[in-house]
Order: C-alpha cells, then structure tokens, then sequence
C-alpha cells in the first residue's frame, strides 16, 4: 500500500513539473550534432523541457543571431563568437563557458588509404575536403594544420571546401573526396574507414563555448539547457564522442 501511494506522489510531482515544461531554441556547431541529439534527449528525460536543434556553421549563426534570428543558446566551435555576443549585447553576461575541446582529423572512408600527413601529398588523392575556415574553427584548424605541415600550396588545387564541417564530412562520405579534414566526433562510431588524429601542436586549441543569449535570458527552459549542459550527464555524452575538457587537455 505505502509502494502505490509513494509511486502516486511521484507520478503525480513528476505530471507537476512536466506541466511547466518549456522549450528553448539552440543553435550548435555542426560538429556537435551527434552528441547534442542524445544531450537533448536526456535533457527532456530529466526535465521535460525541450531542445529545438539547429545545426551549423558557427560564423554563420552569429550573423543569423545578430540579424534577429530566434535563437537562445548558442553552442558555437570556437570561443570568439560567445565572447563577441555578450561584448556586443547579445549574449548573458557570465554565462558563457567552454563545454568542449574538439580534436581535428583526417578521415577516409576507404580501409588503409590514410596512413598519416604524407597522405596529403599522394599523388593517387585528387580531393581534399575541409570546411569553410572563414565561418567554421575547424575549417580553421585545417588551414593551420596545413600551414605547420608546409603542403597548403602544394595541395590547394585539390581543395575542395564545404560550408560547414557536416559538408566536409558528407564529401568524404560520398566518396567524392577521398580524404579531409573533419571532428572526431563525426568518424568515432564509423565502422571501417582510416584516419589520422592531428597532432594538437599542428593547430590552435579547438575550444568550444556555449553562451545564454539575451532571447533567452527569461526562459527557463533555456536556462535549464545550460545548467544541463555542464552536468554529469552531458559529460558522460561529450566524453563518449571523443571530446576533452579544459581540465584534461
């Protein structure tokens, strides 16, 4: 009888809160699709409310954000464009924060076909994707990586660029690239394929911060995803997808 009755209180406390459940619209890097899936999952589980996903380039939501798009968290691939929200007043003060540091590498589909950098320069590749360096850090990231690895003017004729590094992947994917330059996270479940793990010192820390924006300052559902975004859970998932932390890198 006190197991139904306590099962009663519960179902009953849990029908409470979910009847205040919201929802927030969150604009996130496209290297953090995966894992945000499952982080909105869990967040909903845990909370009731709801994530809205938008998946992109970061330079390019910072245009959207500052052209009035809906936006009220932003999960951007670099810690340039938070900083410049809150600076230019379209982030909360305080509450941007790293939730992430990606790692770059290059990936092919084929089986034993990428052995380490002297891959770049083969003569068997023809097509090297990588992302737009202008609007995605990881685009960035491959530049630089070229630049270190002094190739970039040998293999530029074989470039071929997406807009963000979903496309970079997709190019690779689809096989009409052979190789390029994509995140971890986007390869770490892939069955078969070759990759090498770019060393950190061949490019600049990919730090990845999240920022409240001011459309959802009032939101309590938008400041629920934050808070859940540097919870347990949530580190548990971006762990999984081959990201490190601040305190670990």
């Amino acid at each position: 009888m006190k197991s139904k009755l306590a099962l009663s209180i519960g179902l009953l406390l849990a029908s409470v809160t979910f009847a205040h459940a919201g929802e927030t619209v969150v604009a996130v890097a496209a290297n953090f699709t995966e894992p945000v899936k499952e982080i909105a999952e869990q967040f909903k589980e845990k909370t009731g409310h709801t994530a809205t996903l938008s998946f992109g380039a970061t330079g390019n939501f910072y245009t959207q954000i500052k052209n009035g798009a809906p936006f009220e968290v932003f999960l951007a691939a670099d810690t340039e464009r938070p900083t410049k929200a809150v600076e230019e007043g379209y982030g909360v003060k305080g509450t941007e924060f790293t939730y992430a540091i990606g790692t770059l590498v290059l990936w092919s589909a084929k089986d034993d076909l990428v052995k380490g950098p002297e891959t770049l320069t083969d003569s068997k590749i023809t097509h090297i994707s990588f992302c737009n360096p202008d609007a995605a850090p990881y685009g960035k990231a491959a530049v630089e990586t070229m630049d270190a690895l002094k190739v970039h003017d040998k293999i530029k004729d074989k470039l071929v660029e997406g807009q963000n590094i979903s496309q970079a992947y997709q190019f690779v994917k689809t096989g009409n690239a052979e190789i390029g330059f994509v995140a971890l996270s986007q390869i770490i479940n892939e069955k078969g394929g070759s990759k090498w793990i770019v060393p950190q010192n061949d490019y600049n820390p990919i730090r990845q911060d999240a920022v409240l924006l001011k459309t959802g300052e009032n939101n309590e559902a938008a400041k629920a995803f934050v808070s859940f975004l540097k919870g347990p859970e949530a580190a548990t998932i971006i762990k999984k997808y081959g990201y490190a932390f601040p305190e670990t890198k």
